[in-house]
């Protein structure tokens, strides 16, 4: 994984006029964006969509605000300190707490990644009938050239085409909305934050660790650092923020919108059908209630979006070891070891989406690990200096951090107990 020196502070100084073409220095949030988009998300999406209508717009809503402050804060972090929150984490705890903080959030990225390539091999199943394995493999191949391309040219020609999958992921999951009969007066109602019973609870909340992921906290932090360099002067950082605040909203804005349209399009086309529990199903329901084109359209929809996370999931897992154990190893040897359990869930035929919604447990439980350390550290003055969030940012992600954290363990606990 490269890492601008000391001289990446002219990415910001080559641009002269005032405006210094902002759009250039847009890219690390539509990297850490994708996986609010992940296969997790559909999963989760089209199911609270194909289940309970437009019930659940509003968390998707309310994930998407929570998340625009955490991105935010993460890559604030990279840019003022000029160390991401793994390589903080790694100066200030003890050789043994370093190691069991490295071994939770290795595990999570393993999750993550399993849930990913899975993604992708329901895609190339749906597309061209193949089976799970042989597409996991795949997956595992196409994602090694996507790092290929970050490893040897570096992180923008990496951005460039992942924002160009995260357009493809747009278009398949949007698509399917042009020609579905949506009650726009429901879904309006649906920004009303309500419940129907435990069942409910337990998928919002699944919904919630979907979209708020921990190795996007981690890696965000990283990504920010390492496109714009470090040792910037103090107009140069605020210069940064400013730039920062637009490229979160943006990217956020764009994958927010794509969750959302994903239940809209499951509560207008697919209510009451059997079966749209499952990534297939809902594939199918779709090809039946919208024509085989819409289907299509959503398979490779599906397919960007498993190729494009675990790209960036494998990317995030690198970026944590090195931090927390001042080790590297080439991205594409952490991608044959990352793939390799992937491969054999899915060879030895465990239900794939039984096997996502385990992944979403673990990320539920490694998600506090990631987001209070980021909420303490940037309100420290000893680490960010003037920069410090001000009192009502803070209060606001804790707050934040409190709900996220509360919703996280009620999955957990409603998943153990098989709560309905």
């Amino acid at each position: 994984m490269k890492r601008a020196g000391s001289a990446a502070p002219s990415v910001v100084e080559q641009q002269g006029h005032p405006q210094r073409r902002l759009v250039w220095l847009l890219g690390p949030a539509f990297v850490a964006a994708i996986a609010y988009v992940d296969p997790g998300n559909v999963a989760a999406n089209l199911t609270a969509g194909a289940q309970h209508g437009y019930l659940l717009v509003w968390v998707l809503v309310a994930a998407n605000v929570m998340a625009v402050m955490i991105q935010y804060l993460s890559a604030k972090l990279g840019l003022v300190t000029g160390r991401s929150l793994p390589e903080i984490l790694g100066t200030r705890l003890s050789r043994s707490g370093r190691l069991a903080f490295w071994g939770q959030a290795e595990l999570i990225a393993m999750a993550t990644d399993l849930a990913e390539v899975i993604g992708g091999a329901i895609a190339l199943q749906i597309l061209f009938g193949l089976p799970l394995p042989v597409g996991g493999l795949i997956v595992g191949i196409v994602s090694m050239a996507l790092l290929a391309i970050q490893s040897r040219h570096g992180q923008r020609p990496f951005e460039l085409v992942i924002m160009a999958l995260l357009a493809l992921i747009t278009i398949g999951f949007v698509a399917g909305l042009l020609v579905s009969p949506m009650d726009w007066g429901a879904a309006a109602g649906g920004l009303v934050p309500r419940f129907e019973g435990a069942g409910t609870v337990l998928l919002a909340a699944g919904m919630l660790g979907a979209t708020v992921m921990p190795h996007a906290i981690y890696l965000h932090s990283s990504l920010a650092r390492d496109r714009h360099g470090e040792g910037h002067t103090e107009s140069g950082i605020r210069r940064l923020l400013h730039a920062n605040r637009w490229d979160v909203v943006l990217a956020l804005v764009v994958a927010g919108s794509v969750n959302i349209a994903m239940l809209l399009l499951a509560a207008s086309s697919l209510r009451g059908v059997e079966g749209t529990d499952t990534i297939q199903g809902a594939h199918g329901a779709i090809v039946e209630a919208l024509g085989p084109v819409i289907g299509v359209i959503f398979g490779v929809g599906l397919l960007a979006s498993g190729l494009a996370s675990t790209s960036v999931g494998c990317y995030a897992g690198s970026a944590i070891m090195s931090g927390l154990l001042q080790r590297r190893i080439p991205l594409l040897a952490r991608r044959v070891s990352t793939l390799i359990p992937a491969l054999v869930i899915l060879t030895v035929g465990v239900d794939p989406t039984w096997a996502l919604v385990l992944s979403q447990v673990f990320l539920s439980i490694g998600i506090p690990f990631a987001l209070i350390p980021l909420v303490r550290y940037t309100g420290m003055r000893s680490v960010m200096g003037q920069f410090i969030n001000s009192f009502g940012t803070q209060l606001f992600a804790w707050a934040i951090t409190a709900a996220i954290v509360a919703l996280n363990f009620l999955l957990i606990y409603l998943t153990v107990t098989g709560a309905q």
